[in-house]
């Protein structure tokens, strides 16, 4: 019998690529997104590529309601051994005195929130497996950077939360993973900077940043390691990045 793995955020970026490397060594996997058109093709790509089974469900993990009640529809059998937190954004490169308050309430809404709302929703099938929670973090969790505020903010909180779970189940032999990446191009300057590809492309360039791939092997790494070794936390950038902004540009 195959493993589980709950992915949510699955539709691009890191959390498509975690899908398809764990589907590619053989998990079942469960993926969650916003976008339900995008779900379906994503769970078709996998399914018909790597011969496992996909299972969607579609919510905004903002919505505590939309999060229960999803959940609450997968099979009362249903194991998870892996949940990766992967759901997550970065609204607007403003200022404290500037930035849009409803961008703040979005980010902390789905950083924070949402991460607390899945995990506390999926522990009874976690339990189960004595599972492992992965939690995608940031550099920006570790140390603030002009314009960053919230957005670091949700961050720090991610790093607390994370270090809060290790401790607190502990006592079920469930793995806490914090996994904090630097700069990865994905779909993420797209959204923070509100569809100005100018500007999304212009943060990575000069220097050769990570992939979604190279995070989701990393997740991989730590989420295969045997029962007895838990990797509680880990930075990761590309070579050209040192910190939250110190980059070495050609």
């Amino acid at each position: 019998m195959n493993k589980t793995i709950f992915i949510t955020g699955a539709t691009s970026g890191i959390g498509k690529a975690c899908a398809e490397k764990f589907a590619h060594n053989n998990f079942d996997i469960i993926i969650t997104g916003r976008r339900e058109a995008l779900l379906k093709s994503v769970k078709e790509e996998i399914e018909n590529k790597y011969k496992v089974q996909v299972t969607t469900l579609c919510f905004d993990v903002q919505n505590k309601e939309q999060v229960f009640n999803a959940i609450i529809t997968l099979p009362k059998d249903t194991s998870i051994d892996i949940l990766i937190n992967n759901a997550g954004l970065a609204l607007g490169r403003d200022a404290f005195d500037e930035a849009d308050i409803a961008d703040w309430e979005t980010m902390m809404n789905t950083n924070v929130n949402g991460l607390l709302y899945v995990s506390r929703a999926l522990l009874p099938f976690i339990k189960k497996t004595n599972g492992h929670i992965i939690n995608l973090g940031s550099i920006a969790g570790k140390e603030v950077y002009e314009n960053g505020n919230v957005y670091c903010a949700s961050k720090f909180a991610v790093d607390a939360i994370s270090q809060s779970m290790r401790i607190d189940l502990l006592k079920h032999n469930i793995k806490v993973t914090s996994v904090n990446p630097g700069a990865v191009e994905t779909e993420f300057s797209i959204v923070r900077f509100k569809g100005d590809k100018a500007k999304a492309e212009a943060a990575y360039k000069n220097y050769i940043p990570l992939t979604a791939n190279d995070i989701a092997d990393t997740i991989f790494y730590c989420a295969t390691l045997p029962s007895h070794v838990c990797i509680n936390d880990l930075t990761i950038t590309c070579l050209q990045q040192a910190n939250t902004s110190i980059f070495y540009k050609k």
